[in-house]
């Protein structure tokens, strides 16, 4: 983040560390560890910067980078946002029964049976959730599990969003085998024709341009490297989109054509062939999401986890903490270490599951019992690990809220 080593970064980062240390201090009882607190200021300064640079395009909320049904569902009560995007089928029927939303998107194909044989068995859920496809053996899938196709299966085609560079070479999250607006076209139209089936989607997600940062401090090679590739990117996809849409259209009427990322909102919904864009990760900030060029970050989620050992000076060990992020193993994906200011991972050990050491000249301000505060590198991900997320408004803790894990639920 631009600026987090001035001094008024810093000083901010005292404050933050007081504060939240401050608002669950006055929880009774008080609060297990690792203890997730979400500032709501921040989470709803992030919600309408990301209504902003929509531009009027409707937000398609990410489960995934949330986790917790209460801030799903106070992000969906703001205007702009409308609808959710699911990373399982099982979440998507558990977020319709507890009236979280009814309009679910799966973002992932499925192959879960059980959990479609509930889809197929039940009309009200098969009318608020549609799966998403990318080959003809996941609609083989529903039809070996469903005893009628009185009530159609709404459905999605995932479109591959990378860079196609010469040479073959693909650049981007490696998704679906969809890579020209042909054979799209192809698996729309074995879906129209496939009775108990109603194509309603197609989905475009250019992970290459909405979740890799371009302002990483001290790349500067790097960075003009990255820009140039998710420029590349979205000329590319705007084509490969219009061509899709075009295709499409001869054939089914869309409900919606989605794309994009926190980190793409802008650029997705100035496409003229998008009709809603997604975002999650922009709502609680992580650490990846410090060096963006498109927006300021505000980060909003964070985990506190209490000092038990001084092992010397310039140390103070915490317990937990070893909450690395997916994705390619790396320092990005490690925990950062926020509030207070000055401590750092340690080479040797970085963040562990029982205990974390950390080293700086802030670990000697450090008393046992005190509180460190973290951010972790995905959003969504830290929320596996605790029961509940405590709402912080202003300097208080307004509400204590479920997290999916603390409901009884864990979505693989």
């Amino acid at each position: 983040m631009a600026g987090r080593r001035s001094v008024p970064a810093l000083v901010e980062r005292h404050r933050l560390a007081a504060r939240l240390s401050t608002a669950v201090s006055r929880l009774d009882p008080a609060p297990a560890t690792p203890c997730a607190v979400v500032d709501l200021d921040a989470f709803d300064a992030n919600a309408a910067d990301l209504v902003a640079r929509a531009g009027g395009t409707p937000i398609r909320v990410a489960s995934k980078s949330l986790r917790v049904p209460a801030l799903v569902r106070r992000a969906l009560a703001r205007d702009g946002f409308a609808g959710v995007l699911g990373y399982t089928l099982r979440e998507a029927l558990w977020l319709v029964e507890e009236g979280v939303s009814d309009d679910v998107v799966v973002a992932y194909p499925t192959v879960d049976r059980p959990a479609l044989r509930r889809l197929t068995s039940s009309p009200s859920a098969a009318g608020a959730v549609t799966i998403m496809v990318d080959d003809v053996a996941h609609l083989d899938v529903v039809d070996s599990v469903r005893s009628s196709k009185a009530v159609p299966v709404r459905v999605a085609i995932d479109v591959d969003a990378g860079l196609q560079a010469p040479g073959g070479v693909h650049v981007g999250p490696k998704r679906s085998p969809l890579r020209s607006a042909e054979a799209t076209v192809a698996l729309a139209r074995a879906v129209v024709e496939r009775p108990g089936f109603a194509l309603v989607g197609v989905m475009t997600y250019e992970g290459q341009v909405a979740g890799v940062p371009d302002s990483v401090p001290g790349q500067a090679p790097r960075m003009a490297v990255v820009r140039r590739i998710k420029q590349a990117s979205l000329a590319q996809l705007r084509e490969r989109r219009a061509a899709v849409a075009a295709g499409i259209a001869e054939l089914a009427d869309l409900s919606f054509f989605n794309a994009g990322g926190s980190g793409s909102i802008a650029e997705s919904a100035a496409d003229p062939s998008v009709t809603e864009v997604t975002a999650g990760s922009g709502l609680l900030v992580p650490g990846l999401f410090d060096h963006y060029r498109s927006f300021t970050p505000r980060p909003a989620a964070f985990l506190g986890a209490p000092v038990t050992r001084r092992p010397g000076p310039g140390v103070a060990t915490v317990h937990g903490g070893g909450y690395t992020a997916s994705g390619p193993a790396g320092p990005d994906r490690q925990v950062l270490p926020w509030a207070p200011p000055g401590l750092e991972l340690t080479a040797l050990e970085a963040a562990g599951e029982v205990q974390t050491p950390l080293v700086g000249p802030g670990a000697d301000l450090l008393r046992i019992g005190d509180l460190v505060w973290f951010r972790h590198a995905k959003s969504g991900e830290p929320f596996e690990h605790t029961d509940v997320a405590h709402l912080l408004a202003g300097d208080r803790v307004v509400d204590t809220v479920v997290t999916y894990r603390g409901a009884g639920q864990a979505f693989g």
